[in-house]
């Protein structure tokens, strides 16, 4: 950021929703092309995968279904990260300058004061965590679009660490790629770390005068950007952007069920299944080469899956193994 006493520009979304917070900030990097700005900003129990991760690898299928997860996927690079409302996330836009020059270190150190100031000792680790007392609280990433940087990261203040470790949590024998993938860290959250008793908001508060010490100017979107905003959002809430990018990567899970022992192998590309096979010691009547046929080209998903089983003798290919048996085992349930 520019030195000065310059106020920065500062937005608040208003919202909760990830994908439309995801394309606010996609917009005021596109087209707020002056001047040094400020975002803070909450998402409701979300999993953001990176831009070049698999995002089935990331998530924990089973954990994100049961309790209402959204998956979405961010145009940053980096690791999957999870986000509730105890979550505070923190973007700064900003004139590029040297792109040979560019460093985390840029952007983390007034991050880092931030915390020092409550009370912790922060640091920058690493390629991308900031660390509070040897723990992590924040991950960041940052894009540059033309001659402008985007630079965000969470602060972890007051999170469900049991939903954080519960949707991040696939077992890795499960999958194979060559996907970038999320390195886990020893996470705490920060109001644990601090002498100063605060809720989140208080915590907003003291952040953004410490982001900002020489001051915001509160800005808005119009309706019309807005409007224009929305476009946007249509792409990262697409089942597409957050799955259909993803590599092509091998999923594998096994289990034992009443009607015998089961095992499936399956590649999946782009979100798709390019091909599947299932193993085991049930007691079938036919070949299931037909189920294999009609999987192959189905979306990985629950409901259209279901819909091609349906429509097949599951009994005379599969024995005592059900449907539910299958799709279990398919969507980890």
């Amino acid at each position: 950021m520019r030195k000065g006493v310059e106020a920065m520009y500062y937005y608040e979304t208003n919202s909760t929703d990830p994908c439309f917070n995801l394309a606010f900030e996609e917009y005021l990097l596109k087209n707020r092309t002056e001047g040094d700005i400020l975002m803070l900003w909450q998402n409701d129990n979300t999993v953001v995968v990176g831009l070049n991760q698999c995002a089935e690898e990331e998530i924990n299928r089973e954990y994100v279904s049961a309790h209402n997860v959204k998956v979405v996927r961010r145009k940053t690079g980096g690791g999957a990260v999870y986000h509730d409302l105890g979550n505070l996330n923190f973007s700064f836009i900003s004139d590029a300058g040297d792109v040979e020059a560019l460093t985390f270190d840029r952007f983390s150190r007034p991050v880092c004061r931030a915390l020092r100031a409550l009370g912790g000792d922060a640091v920058l680790s690493g390629r991308n965590d900031i660390l509070l007392n040897g723990k992590k609280v924040s991950g960041v990433a940052q894009r540059i679009e033309k001659n402008r940087i985007l630079y965000h990261g969470t602060l972890l203040f007051n999170s469900d660490c049991d939903a954080v470790t519960g949707a991040l949590s696939p077992d890795p024998e499960k999958f194979r790629s060559k996907s970038a993938k999320s390195v886990k860290s020893r996470i705490t959250n920060i109001k644990s770390e601090l002498n100063t008793d605060m809720d989140i908001l208080q915590f907003k508060d003291a952040i953004l005068k410490e982001l900002a010490p020489d001051g915001v100017e509160r800005s808005f979107l119009n309706a019309e950007e807005l409007k224009k905003m929305e476009e946007i959002a249509k792409v990262y809430r697409s089942r597409e952007w957050t799955f259909g990018r993803d590599p092509a990567f091998e999923y594998t899970n096994r289990g034992r069920f009443p009607g015998g022992t089961l095992k499936i192998s399956a590649v999946i590309e782009k979100g798709v299944i390019k091909d599947i096979a299932f193993f085991g010691d049930f007691m079938a009547l036919m070949d299931n080469a037909e189920v294999c046929e009609t999987l192959k080209g189905t979306v990985f998903e629950k409901n259209a899956v279901s819909e091609k089983l349906s429509g097949l003798d599951i009994p005379a290919m599969f024995g005592a193994i059900t449907e539910d048996n299958i799709l279990s085992l398919l969507f980890e349930e």
